[in-house]
């Protein structure tokens, strides 16, 4: 199989970045939080501009202290994936393990740009309530600005794609969700979210042909050997 070069999974990555990046500054700057935007023309594609503290797909991590945490736990893992990708590369592991350790890797990167800077380059964003020991929403549309609404490391990560294929109300027989609405796609992801996902669907689904054995020849212990002799060989 032929090898991965380190420039092409560097230009991966720089891709994801990129690409995730230019769609954050676009929703942040020209969007108010929590609005549907249909402008696709898809009823099951859609905008829909939100923030969170936390990990990927909205999960949240304690208060602001767990936000830095959270954050430098990204950093530290950053660092480690730019050592290990060197060394994937190095080793000349599997084309296909390489491509799904990047895409982990750019997702990750991309999504610890907003946590590290975002909260230092906007006027506006989520902001931690003492009070009632959450995060408040704001209104209006962000601006870039020097005056931050938060400390740097303390940046909330932009979401915005937003996949509602289908939504049914369960019919009330059913145990213990019967009678709610089922919406299949719900989460509100980034471009960075979907490249990690990718990463470690792909991975689970191809471990054994990025991690197969070389099949080795048996040797035979009789000394015997396989070359055919001629007859035109004259034995001194």
């Amino acid at each position: 199989m032929k090898t991965l070069k380190a420039r092409h999974i560097v230009l991966l990555i720089t891709l994801i970045i990129l690409l995730d990046q230019a769609l954050k500054f676009w929703v942040k700057l020209n969007y108010p939080p929590n609005q549907d935007t249909g402008i696709t023309g898809l009823s099951w594609f859609k905008i829909y501009f939100i923030e969170n503290p936390g990990m990927a797909w909205g999960w949240k991590f304690g208060n602001e202290t767990g936000k830095m945490i959270l954050t430098l736990f990204r950093l530290a893992a950053v660092i480690f994936g730019t050592w290990y990708i060197h060394h994937i590369l190095q080793k000349k592991y599997h084309r296909g393990f390489i491509i799904c350790v990047g895409l982990i890797y750019a997702g990750a990167l991309g999504n610890l740009i907003d946590s590290m800077f975002y909260g230092v380059i906007f006027d506006k964003g989520l902001t931690f309530d003492p009070v009632t020991r959450d995060y408040m929403s704001y209104s209006g549309v962000a601006r870039l600005s020097t005056d931050g609404y938060s400390s740097f490391l303390h940046g909330s990560v932009v979401d915005m794609l937003y996949f509602p294929i289908f939504k049914v109300h369960l019919p009330s027989w059913l145990p213990l969700v019967g009678g709610d609405s089922f919406e299949f796609f719900s989460p509100i992801f980034n471009i960075a979210d979907a490249s990690i996902s990718t990463g470690v669907i792909a991975l689970l689904l191809f471990q054994k042909r990025f991690f197969r054995k070389n099949e080795k020849q048996p040797v035979s212990g009789s000394g015997e050997t396989s070359a055919k002799v001629s007859d035109n060989v004259q034995i001194l």
